[in-house]
């Protein structure tokens, strides 16, 4: 069992997963006991472990998360820790409905970590990474219908190009669309490999300048379209006043500009008409020590907010 005096750390358990930024989400949260936490997407239980000690017995975490998988995963590691723990198989764009379901009218405590789990990455038949070869899958949710190779053969030409440079920011991105219609013409494309050959030849000798794969940025936009990412964000920006009651706090870790830019500027909005206090003027990043560790951790910014009791008078009402 886990002290809540511990040191926080981000130590990888067999979780194959290494959560990111947990010493800053704990000093801007600043878990108590006897507080309700959601945390919208539990992965392995990295966040979680920590703060579930320092809650206490009479505190209550709910955890959500797409992936059943990561649920039962994390069901043995946190059911050894004190509190009333709810494991919630739903997505974070339904916490409204899900806290509902529980009894619950609002939370203390609120996190989101926005990143696919390190162990969704690296298991091939995710088909999140083209490192190596596996189905072109990417479902957060395995049990979803549509899948990314569902995109890649059937979408048209002009719509997939434009959905690499939405959501990729892929300058590439119409030869990528058309080589991928050239080859699916031939064979539908099915794995990783393909795809990954296919956004290669469409950088030629470009690619060899390239500080990141070829196949980045286009893997990027097809897992962000195909799990609605930005939009089940957009989603959760909208509840979360109501998720969370007066003198609550929030706080979301992103991993890209898409992620980052709306939760900045909402957050600022709200500081703007008296909501919330600012706890980050600017992004929380990893510490030197903690890139050395966790190299994925680079790429993660944390804001956090507090709820004010009583907001301005020309605030909109919470």
């Amino acid at each position: 069992m886990a002290e809540p005096n511990r040191e926080p750390t981000d130590d990888a358990t067999d979780a194959g997963h290494l959560p990111v930024l947990v010493e800053q989400v704990l000093a801007l949260l600043d878990p108590q006991p006897g507080q309700v936490v959601l945390d919208c997407t539990v992965g392995r239980g990295g966040h979680a472990q920590q703060i579930l000690p320092r809650i206490g017995p009479e505190g209550r975490y709910i955890g959500l998360d797409l992936d059943a998988g990561n649920l039962d995963f994390c069901r043995p590691l946190l059911d050894v820790l004190p509190g009333q723990i709810d494991l919630v198989c739903r997505d974070f764009a339904e916490a409204p409905g899900v806290l509902a379901g529980l009894g619950v009218d609002a939370v203390d405590l609120l996190l989101a970590d926005l990143g696919c789990s390190s162990n969704q990455i690296d298991d091939p038949m995710r088909g999140f990474s083209f490192t190596h070869e596996g189905p072109l899958d990417m479902r957060l949710d395995p049990g979803q219908s549509e899948a990314a190779a569902d995109l890649v053969n059937r979408m048209d030409e002009r719509d997939l190009a434009d959905l690499i440079f939405r959501y990729g920011q892929e300058r590439y991105s119409r030869k990528i669309a058309r080589k991928i219609v050239e080859q699916r013409r031939q064979s539908p494309i099915q794995n990783t490999a393909q795809l990954a050959a296919i956004c290669a030849r469409s950088y030629g000798v470009a690619g060899k300048r390239q500080r990141i794969h070829p196949a980045t940025r286009t893997f990027m936009a097809l897992r962000i379209a195909v799990n609605d990412e930005i939009g089940r964000l957009e989603r959760l920006l909208a509840s979360l006043p109501r998720l969370v009651r007066p003198n609550g706090r929030a706080a979301i870790i992103s991993f890209h500009s898409l992620e980052d830019r709306p939760v900045k500027h909402t957050f600022r909005d709200w500081a703007k008409q008296g909501m919330v206090e600012l706890l980050t003027t600017k992004p929380v990043i990893a510490s030197r020590a903690q890139r050395a560790a966790n190299p994925r951790s680079r790429s993660a910014k944390l804001r956090a907010i507090r709820r004010l009791a009583t907001p301005t008078s020309d605030s909109v009402p919470l």
